[in-house]
């Protein structure tokens, strides 16, 4: 065992760096790991399918690190694309890919069970890659995780309806079926399974483990409200006292177990009352969305959820079976790609049905073109009941896996190929906003980065607009939550909580645009404390004049750091460099609010008298700043810089 858990680990620690370094991605990266020490080189076999049913768990813990980022109103908010955008999905590729399956099939239940199992996409993969590039928070992003959550929900219904699609004619070629009669029993059982709540027992889609097996229909449904009413009121009223009873003890390692425990035991429960242990931890981290404590569970569970995930790409990937792969070939990639092709064609088309922008709709039909892990579940699943051929459902597998396989390859072409042409083909719309921060920066270039980093490490929630889409781009690929659109519309600082906002930094590039935003946020929130940059001295006074609270000229601190490093350099003492630094930045100050009294924006600087005779004075007082006697310099606050000069005691003393 424990070889085989260095093989993974060394797998993964290999491929995945050399993966992200040539631009391909995690997801690929553990893919063609798996693909290595499985059919290639066979280092590992027998373990993958239990590891790989071990490793799902992960897709457990990232629905529950994404319920923590989303708070039940937008949960609310997302109603019409959950119900409406995945519901069509699921309805629509299903009959598509069981219309074209009844061609060359001979039994229409094994189209169906095809066309149901292959609707489905890999959250694992998906999820997983839009974090990894930022694009969660994109409008495709967020299209596509609300049809992904649609599709968790629908795996249970198809669970009860396969066995109704029993097939007799494939009863011999199921070893544990004795033939046709007992599948048409078995069929029958599970007709009258799902006949009904009032009349029916409600079916037994967990076998390992089941607290509601033969309960009425009507009991049933109350074993699961009460299952979910425990996981909404336990989150909401008992989590936090039992996080305040932990932290007190000061062990993080409390901490961990703890927040480990919390998706352990809300999985169990879910799957005790047969329901998906995904749905039940996302719910449960929607309900925590507000907690004090929500940083904390994601900082503990987000290293187990990487592993798994990981573990279990890595178990895709060497669970391929190359043998029939290559003696189907021509076979398996035209399923493959027919089925992505059906799939992102009906997705593309339910984008702009839906109003998607060009960008999100090529995102939202790229990104779900594959199938999914539960496909493989429903797949084994329809197998045991007689409805799927064995001889099919290899080359089932192999479709799914190969989907998946080629998933990242799509992100790549999303990245490569589709944006740089949207961006080429004109202005995009804006984003919309669906986060609210305690301070909104107006303008992502290099100094908005840098004020955005600083709030960010302080704990500070921003919203950061930006109208270039490729500044918006590259900060989502970091990691930086950035929307795409013009900072000065009086519609987007709504829609970010300018009228919440303790405070608003204006780094728009363009000079007139950001005179003009300080104006109008001074005119409609006269308390909103409004700082800006600055490109000089005229822009400066340009952004008082409109209502900045604090405008800064974005070169200056660097030049005069810059200076400071040149006279270190030149064997300067850093006491002295220091001091000098602060009094040129005092006298700097200084002068620019004396001259701002003399400045007139109608009349040029070179034409105001007053105001140049009033700078060449200033700059002659520059030439004085060092003349002064070093220990009128000094006060205890700098003591720790240098020792004091020989008798500077005896001169305080008088």
């Amino acid at each position: 065992m424990l070889f085989q858990v260095f093989v993974y680990l060394c797998a993964a620690v290999i491929a995945v760096p050399v993966a992200k370094r040539l631009g391909l991605g995690s997801v690929l990266g553990y893919l063609i790991a798996g693909i290595v020490i499985g059919p290639v080189f066979h280092i590992v076999g027998s373990e993958t399918e239990q590891l790989q049913h071990f490793a799902e768990f992960g897709v457990v813990m990232m629905l529950f690190l994404v319920g923590l980022e989303l708070k039940p109103q937008l949960l609310w908010q997302m109603r019409a694309r959950l119900l409406g955008l995945g519901g069509l999905q699921v309805l629509a590729t299903a009959g598509s890919i069981a219309a074209v399956g009844m061609l060359f099939v001979p039994h229409w239940q094994s189209a169906l069970a095809a066309g149901l199992l292959l609707a489905l996409s890999s959250t694992a993969i998906v999820l997983q890659t839009l974090s990894e590039k930022g694009l969660m928070r994109t409008d495709g992003g967020r299209a596509g995780f609300a049809v992904l959550l649609f599709q968790d929900i629908a795996v249970i219904p198809m669970l009860a309806l396969i066995p109704l699609l029993a097939v007799p004619e494939i009863a011999h070629l199921v070893p544990h079926l004795g033939g046709a009669a007992e599948v048409v029993a078995h069929g029958a059982a599970a007709g009258d399974v799902a006949a009904g709540a009032a009349a029916g027992q409600v079916p037994n889609l967990s076998h390992d483990m089941s607290a509601v097996d033969g309960l009425p229909g009507w009991a049933y449904a109350l074993v699961v409200l009460c299952a979910v009413a425990a996981v909404v009121l336990g989150g909401h009223f008992l989590s936090r006292p039992l996080f305040r009873f932990i932290a007190a003890s000061n062990l993080r390692e409390s901490f961990t177990a703890v927040a480990l425990l919390l998706v352990v035991g809300i999985a169990l429960l879910m799957t005790l009352v047969d329901l998906s242990p995904a749905l039940g931890t996302f719910l449960a981290g929607v309900v925590l969305a507000d907690s004090e404590f929500r940083h904390e569970l994601e900082s503990d569970i987000e290293p187990f959820k990487g592993l798994l995930l990981g573990l279990f790409f890595i178990t895709v990937g060497a669970g391929i079976d190359f043998g029939v792969l290559f003696g189907e070939l021509a076979t398996v990639l035209g399923l493959t790609l027919g089925v992505m092709a059906i799939k992102g064609a009906l997705l593309f088309g339910l984008g702009r049905l839906f109003r998607l922008r060009a960008a999100d709709h090529w995102l939202f039909a790229l990104s779900l073109a594959q199938a999914g892990e539960f496909g493989f579940v429903l797949l084994a699943f329809s197998t045991q009941n007689a409805v799927i051929p064995p001889e099919l459902a290899k080359l089932l597998s192999l479709v799914i896996a190969l989907s998946m396989l080629l998933t990242p390859v799509l992100f790549i072409g999303y990245d490569r190929l589709v944006l740089p042409r949207l961006r080429g083909d004109g202005e995009q719309p804006a984003d919309s906003i669906d986060e609210q921060g305690t301070v909104i920066i107006a303008g992502a270039g290099r100094f908005g980065q840098v004020v955005n980093r600083l709030l960010m490490a302080a704990g500070v929630r921003t919203v950061v607009l930006e109208h270039d889409a490729g500044i918006i781009e590259r900060m989502r690929r970091v990691g930086i939550r950035s929307y795409f659109g013009d900072a000065s519309r009086p519609d987007l600082l709504h829609a970010a909580g300018i009228d919440e906002a303790a405070a608003v930094v204006v780094a728009i590039d363009d000079r007139g645009r950001a005179v003009g935003l300080v104006e109008y946020l001074r005119r409609e929130l006269p308390d909103l404390c409004i700082l800006a940059r600055a490109f000089d001295v005229d822009h400066l006074y340009l952004l008082r004049t409109a209502g900045a609270d604090v405008a800064l000229r974005e070169v200056f601190d660097a030049s005069l750091e810059l200076g400071a490093a040149t006279l270190t350099a030149l064997g300067r003492h850093p006491f002295e460099v220091e001091k000098l630094k602060r009094a040129f930045r005092k006298h700097d100050l200084e002068t620019l609010d004396e001259l701002y009294e003399l400045w007139d924006h109608n009349v040029e600087f070179a034409k105001n008298r007053a105001l140049l005779e009033r700078v060449r004075a200033r700059t002659a007082a520059e030439l004085t700043l060092t003349a002064r006697d070093r220990t009128l310099l000094h006060d205890r606050t700098e003591r720790g810089w240098t020792p004091p000069p020989k008798g500077y005691s005896e001169e305080l003393e008088e």
